[in-house]
């Protein structure tokens, strides 16, 4: 299924609350795919196929994807201390 250039959104949740993020180009920035959620997350790409995978990830994670952010978490508090 081919994705339209000009944006998306994808609606999901991101740590467990209601999130939606806009997929967008701007062809006057050096990284023109970017996506932003309203979690506050962005990321920026140089070629469009991985914008839309991307976006969709993050308000729809794996099992492994909760995983890792839960095992980043421990480890940043552990360190924290």
């Amino acid at each position: 299924m081919s994705r339209p250039s000009s944006g998306g959104t994808s609606h999901g949740s991101h740590d467990g609350l209601p999130a939606k993020v806009t997929a967008t180009r701007d062809g006057t920035r050096p990284e023109p795919y970017a996506w932003t959620g309203t979690c506050g997350a962005s990321r920026s790409f140089p070629t469009e196929p991985d914008v839309f995978p991307t976006a969709w990830r993050h308000t729809h994670p794996t099992r492994f994807d909760r995983l890792r952010t839960r095992a980043a978490r421990l480890l940043t508090d552990r360190t924290a201390r």
